[in-house]
Parts: structure tokens; sequence; C-alpha cells
């Protein structure tokens, strides 16, 4: 044990000494490398990307980040307030955007460069996700969003129109009725506390007073409320109906879509990102896909649910937008490249190649994607990104997120009586700083 920190030291003196040498080997005036730090989602485009967007002044080189969105950050987190000058582009969760830029680990972007990144061909939900205190801090790449996956017999045998809003409760019932499930997102993890901040908002609440929200510590929890029992109370209906996946508490992305097409069963109602199309049709004929076109056009989509009847539904926002390091040592090659890997021509590639849907509405409405995918499906994401519901745009995102997974999980034990109330004392009790994670 007591080997390891004497380890860290030496690992870390032979990494600068490398970086040392590098530094010298490089320091001739010669072509710069631009870093650019990507989550996993996407590799084969990212690179061509990368090489693409390289130009007679800078190379870009792709380095991969964990496949966690926690560990992005930390990892990132870590160089930046270590001022680290390799750190020239990096693929963040759009969670992340405010509390980097707080930090002025974001180099803004000013002027054309600003009204090129966020002009209004931005779709809403993704352009509110790159600005902080005035600034344009980041670019928008891809947007993604959650919509209602269904077998559409199984819809046809619910008896359910899906050309129509349909709320949580309809489709829980629906399941359970016709020995069906409901796939989600329930581990105790980011994606949990996304289907979270999802059912409240469709509620007409929020976790915090999104006029606050901004204030830091300072800002006024909401969680508390007639809308936060809504939520609990379609978590706790569909931990208690039968139609819950046996894997519900520790279910997430992957997991949910196994019971789509399952040998044995009706299929499922599942809230799950874009990729899933993309994901299903390249599965035809193998172990947990359609076995044939025909039944692939069994697969449905509609609406992410309403969590009251009559409230308009408000589906999550996520993607990836592109940061360049603040102590980059090129910030404005990093800021040029940044412009090309979001454009969209990057944007068509990453929707068509990899299931990563546009911010722009331009490529929605191009012949690219109308080939790659069904038009009421481009429709119905576009839409869900410009109305959808962005969780707490917050510096202290992080430990608003871990507070309210530790007590809304296991979602078994969700109580719309006692559940948001508990969270909302212990999530003002993090942001005060008279409790810890």
């Amino acid at each position: 044990m007591t080997t390891r920190p004497i380890r860290r030291v030496a690992a870390g003196i032979a990494a600068a000494l490398t970086m040392s040498v590098l530094a010298a080997c490089g320091g001739g005036g010669g072509k710069p490398t631009l870093n650019w730090y990507i989550n996993p989602d996407g590799q084969g485009t990212l690179n061509k990307l990368a090489k693409d967007c390289s130009t007679a002044d800078y190379d870009i080189k792709i380095q991969l980040l964990p496949a966690s969105a926690t560990d992005q950050r930390t990892q990132l987190a870590r160089r930046l307030a270590a001022r680290d000058s390799s750190t020239d582009l990096m693929s963040l969760d759009p969670v992340f955007v405010p509390e980097f830029a707080n930090a002025k680990w974001l180099a803004p972007f000013e002027g054309a460069l600003a009204d090129t990144v966020l002009d209004d061909d931005v779709l809403k939900g993704a352009a509110q996700t790159v600005t902080w205190d005035g600034k344009v801090v980041a670019a928008p790449q891809w947007a993604n969003t959650q919509v209602l996956w269904h077998r559409r017999s199984l819809a046809k045998a619910a008896g359910l129109d899906m050309t129509k809003p349909v709320t949580w409760d309809q489709v829980i019932d629906a399941a359970a009725k016709n020995k069906a499930t409901v796939g989600v997102q329930a581990n105790k993890y980011e994606a949990y506390v996304v289907w979270i901040n999802s059912l409240i908002q469709g509620a007409g609440g929020n976790i915090l007073d999104p006029t606050t929200v901004e204030k830091g510590r300072d800002a006024k929890v909401t969680i508390d409320s007639k809308a936060g029992d809504e939520a609990a109370a379609v978590i706790q209906k569909l931990a208690d109906s039968g139609a819950a996946q046996p894997d519900f508490s520790t279910s997430n992305e992957g997991t949910s879509l196994g019971a789509m097409f399952a040998k044995d069963g009706p299929g499922e109602f599942m809230t799950n990102w874009t990729f899933v199309y993309k994901n299903y049709e390249g599965l035809i004929g193998k172990p947990g896909g359609p076995k044939d076109k025909a039944e692939l056009a069994d697969l449905g989509w509609a609406r992410y649910p309403q969590t009251v009847a009559g409230e308009p539904s408000k589906p999550p926002i996520g993607g990836i937008d592109i940061g360049v390091g603040a102590y980059s040592k090129h910030p404005a090659f990093a800021q040029k490249a940044a412009v090309c890997v979001t454009n969209g021509k990057a944007q068509t590639a990453l929707a068509v190649n990899e299931g990563l849907m546009p911010s722009r509405q331009t490529v929605y409405d191009s012949a690219e994607l109308k080939n790659a995918y069904p038009a009421d499906l481009l429709a119905l994401y576009s839409d869900s990104v410009d109305t959808g519901g962005p969780r707490p745009k917050s510096a202290f995102y992080s430990q608003i997120s871990s507070a309210v997974q530790s007590k809304w999980h296991s979602p078994t034990s969700v109580n719309p009586n006692s559940t948001p109330e508990q969270s909302a004392a212990f999530l003002k009790a993090i942001l005060s700083g008279k409790a810890l994670l």
C-alpha cells in the first residue's frame, strides 16, 4: 500500500521528462499538433474528421477519453486544473460546460467566430448548452434526445394511438396488460438523473429554479414540489407494475435494448437515445436485433411520454459540445479546428455513419439524412431537441447529480410522499456545504 504514492511520483517524473524531450524535439517551430480529447462514441468518423480538418498550419490528433461521462469529466478537469497546455480540443457532455466555463477552463469564441458557432441554424436545445455568462464557450457538435421506441404491433394490441401524445401511465398500463415491459435507464448513474429531470420538467417543474440556477450554491432547490411528486409517482408505478424489466434498478442504455426483438415476447416500450435506430438496423438477422427488414419495420417511435396528461413532455437534451482549452498554446488554431469538426458536413457524417444526430436544422433537412432515416423520425428528433428540457445549467452540476442519485436510488424505493422532500433537503445541504456526498 505504501509503494503506490511513490510509484505515482516516479511515473509523474517520467512523464514530465518525456514531455520535456517531446517539447525539445518539436521546439524548432515545426507544425503544431492539436490534441482532441473525444469520448468513445463515433470514433471512426471522429478520426476521419480529425484528418480532414487538419491543415497546412496544424494537425489534429485524437486522444480517447474513458467511456463514462463522469470519468471523462474527471480526467479533463484534472488536466485543466493543472493548466495543461496540451488540452487543445475536448468533447464535452453539455452538463459539464457550465462547470468548465465557470472555472475559466474554456477559451470563449468571440466576434464573427461566435456568430458562426451559434447562428440561427442551431436548434434551441443545443444552443442553450454552449453559453455561459453571456459568452459562447463551446461549439455544438451533435445533439442527443430521447424518444419513445416501441413495437408497432404492441402499441396496436394495446389500443394506443401513437400519432397522439401518450402518458407514462398509459405506456406502463399497456405494457403490463400485454405481458410486455418498459425499458428505462435506472441504474445509479447520470442517465437515471436524465429520466428524473425529464419527468419533473414534464410535470411543469424543475430540480432547481431556472431563474436562480446560475447562482451556483445559492440556487433555489425546487425538486420538492407537485412536479417532483408526479415524477416519483411514475417511477413508483413502473416499479410496482410488473412491466419493469428484471434489471430495473441496474438498467442502462444497452440493457434496455434487449426486449424489443426478443423471440419469446411481444416487444417493449423504451425511452432511449437516438442511436437506437441505427443500432437495430445494423443488427438485422443478428442476436438482439430484428430477424429481417419486415420486423425492423415494426419498430416505431413517438414523442417522449407525458408525465401529466395534457402537459407537453420535455425530452432529454444531450449530445456533445466541443470546447477549446483555455491554456492551449494554439487557441486560434484550436478554435478554427472546432468550427471545422462541428460544421454541417461534419454533423452529416456523424449522423449518417454513427447515428449521432445534428444540432443544426439544415443538416436534418439535407438529402443525405433523408436517405439515411425515415422522414418522420428526423422530424421527431429535431423537434425533440428544439423543445426538450436541459438538466440544471449549474457549475455545480456534478454534485447536484450525485445528490439526486443518492436519494432516488434504488428506483424500487422511490415514494412520492417522501423522496422529493428528502432529496430537496439533502441537495440544499450539499449546495450549502453542510453535507458531503
